[in-house]
């Protein structure tokens, strides 16, 4: 029983197998039968770049009109070219003749010139043994290619965006370089002496050199290019071109006019790499591309980098040109205009390119970010030009950080976040003007249970301890005690209204602003400590320039950017991030900073101005006995014309060496 149970289910599975075998014979049969079928599986192959099988479907005297690896690099080389993609075909009518199908259709694809449609017909043989064969030529591409015509592709690169500052100065834009070159043919017949000499000029190994000149492509005519230059190198390009065999040439390449000023800012453009590449995949790059490495470079890549127009078009046997195919066209980057003023940019930098430290300007009413400055810097030009492996590691390995933009990180703010305690302090109504404190000498604690650990303040002073004299003289002891009154909870709500612990809406990323490495200030010392900027405390420099703006705006913090706009409305960061009455107190307080002439910062008065401003000394030491470097501050802003204001927030990391606060006083006056 088995035995014929088993012969059953083999006769079902043979039965099975003959009807599948003859339905795929009858099936191929009808589609080497059906043209349209024929055509369409042509269509398929060339769409999937099956080239080889392609050609396998062309009639003989096709096949002897083109060799088979002639087919495949011809296809290959225009479908890459133009990057087809899709192709489709909608066949609109089928006429038989004979032995001869002609069918009409519809073909589109998508191009990187955009989409390509045409109309087209093509005749079909049949064949006894394979059905139908297709009658080949150029034509079955495009309509109007000939057999000894060619498809080419030309790209018109889209010009990239200026950026330029608010009076129209360029910072960023596509001037000109010189490019050194050697004309091998005309070095004379001491080409060694030359090759010497021009290795010297350049500061480019001899041996480099000769590996560029004995490139495949490089015949004695030739125009082997060396080294980029800035327009500027005129002295280095007259001892050059006494050289035999050196020509020197004008290119278009991205140009930073404030150079070092705006370095950090700007930021710079270079080559994109293959990980950049693949990040940016269908945005119209290519392994040539340059792309925004940087700074603004970097923000705004894609409104400046534009997109390039595409032509694809017919190129005749004599090179002239038969018919466009499809164009895409070009699309100039766009220009951004900013905030920043290049006079003021340019003369702070230079007041502190040989120190490290920043400058924020900003106008306190609008939001106008004038200047930001960070130093030391670097030469962003030296990324167009062509910066050397020793050239880069002198960058990277300078202990000052020339890459570092300082103004983007959070620094301890010392006594310059005085005023902002003592504003918290008046709106939440912890703390008044006629507060007074009792206590004698430079150093004070709350009680024994606070160690051997006290607060000290650098001079004393004879007037009552109120928030006036605490300001003018910058008190660190009054404002530990300040802070222990207002406490900790008034203290880190007020610090959370103006955004500690959150990320500033501005172009550039922030780091953001701390009152504590936790989640919240765990010791009394560190609640003391941070009254007057120490501690954990540490502070965004253009988060800072918001906050101070809001002793100019009645408590309101203004919100800082740095694209101009076209509205003028004013947008504010913290609306009522302190009270009117007590921004007004402060205020008045800061200017008495300058008016005073106890005041830490008389130095900065200008006649016929009033300034108000906070000087602060940061101590990084971790013990009395660490001799660490300070950060000298000062942050001030001119509070009368309401119409033409500055709001300035200083740093410099050499506080002691450089002479403190004073030393930043010296430089910020020079804008006034």
């Amino acid at each position: 029983m088995k035995k014929k149970t088993l012969i059953i289910a083999l006769s079902i599975i043979i039965l099975i197998a003959i009807i599948i075998t003859i339905s795929v014979t009858v099936l191929a049969n009808k589609n080497k039968r059906d043209p349209k079928e024929i055509w369409k599986a042509y269509i398929s192959k060339i769409n999937n770049s099956n080239y080889e099988e392609a050609y396998d479907m062309l009639t003989q005297s096709s096949k002897e009109s083109i060799l088979k690896e002639d087919f495949i690099k011809r296809n290959k080389n225009i479908y890459e070219g133009i990057e087809m993609q899709n192709m489709q075909i909608e066949i609109t009518d089928v006429s038989e003749e004979d032995d001869i199908s002609k069918i009409t259709y519809n073909l589109s694809m998508d191009t990187k010139a955009g989409k390509i449609t045409f109309n087209n017909i093509v005749k079909l043989e049949k064949d006894k043994q394979n059905g139908y064969l297709i009658d080949w030529s150029s034509k079955l591409i495009y309509p109007q290619l000939e057999n000894e015509d060619k498809i080419r592709v030309n790209t018109i690169q889209a010009e990239r965006g200026k950026i330029t500052d608010r009076n129209d100065i360029a910072l960023a834009e596509n001037g000109k370089i010189s490019s050194i070159g050697i004309v091998p043919g005309k070095l004379g017949e001491d080409k060694e002496q030359a090759l010497v000499q021009i290795s010297d000029l350049l500061g480019i190994d001899i041996d480099t050199i000769k590996n560029e000149l004995s490139a495949s492509w490089v015949k004695d005519d030739s125009f082997v290019p060396i080294k980029k230059v800035s327009m500027s190198e005129t002295e280095l390009k007259q001892k050059l071109l006494q050289i035999p065999g050196i020509k020197i040439s004008s290119v278009t390449a991205r140009t930073y006019p404030l150079n070092e000023a705006a370095a950090h800012l700007i930021g710079y453009i270079q080559n994109i790499n293959a990980e950049e590449l693949e990040k940016n995949q269908n945005k119209g790059y290519n392994s040539n591309s340059l792309i925004g490495k940087t700074g603004l470079e970097r923000k705004y890549e894609e409104r400046l980098k534009g997109s390039d127009g595409i032509e694809i078009y017919i190129e005749d046997a004599e090179g002239d040109r038969k018919a466009t195919i499809a164009k895409k066209e070009v699309i100039n980057g766009e220009n951004i205009k900013l905030t920043i003023d290049s006079n003021i940019q340019n003369k702070l930098y230079n007041e502190l390119k040989n120190d490290e430290g920043f400058f924020v300007v900003m106008e306190p009413h609008t939001g106008e970010i004038l200047a930001l400055v960070s130093t030391p810097s670097y030469d962003p030009n030296k990324f167009i030009l062509g910066i050397s492996q020793d050239e880069w590691n002198e960058i990277i390995n300078n202990e000052k950080k020339p890459m570092t933009a300082r103004y983007l990180q959070s620094w301890c703010p010392g006594s310059t976040m005085k005023p902002v305690t003592g504003a918290i302090g008046l709106t939440t109504d912890s703390l008044s003007e006629e507060d007074t404190f009792t206590y004698s000498g430079l150093s004070w604690q709350k009680d024994k249970s606070w160690g051997d650990y006290t607060v000290t303040t650098l001079t004393g002073y004879s007037g009552a301890k109120n928030l006036r004299n605490a300001i003018i003289h910058s008190d660190n002891i009054y404002f530990a005690q300040a802070t222990l009154q207002i406490g900790k909870e008034n203290f880190q709500n007020g610090l959370n209204r103006i955004k500690f612990g959150e990320n500033i809406d501005f172009e550039l990323q922030l780091s953001k602003s701390q009152y504590s490495n936790q989640d919240n200030i765990e010791t009394e010392v560190l609640l003391a400590n941070s009254g007057y900027g120490q501690g954990q405390m540490l502070v965004n420099p253009i988060h800072m320039a918001s906050i101070y703006s809001a002793f100019a705006n009645e408590g309101n913090m203004i919100k800082p950017y740095l694209e101009q706009k076209d509205n003028k409305n004013v947008e504010y960061l913290v609306e009522g991030a302190f009270s009117e009455k007590a921004a007004n107190i402060i205020e008045k307080d800061m200017i008495q900073v300058i008016e005073n002439d106890e005041g830490t910062a008389k130095a900065m008065r200008v006649e016929g101005r009033t300034i108000a401003g906070k000087t602060g000394t940061a101590e990084l030491k971790e013990s009395k006995e660490d001799n660490k470097e300070t950060l000298a501050w000062f942050n001030c802003y001119t509070a009368d014309d309401k119409e033409n204001q500055l709001l300035v927030i200083a740093m410099v990391e050499n506080g002691r060496t450089a002479g403190g606060s004073s030393y930043l006083v010296r430089k910020i006056k020079t804008l006034f």
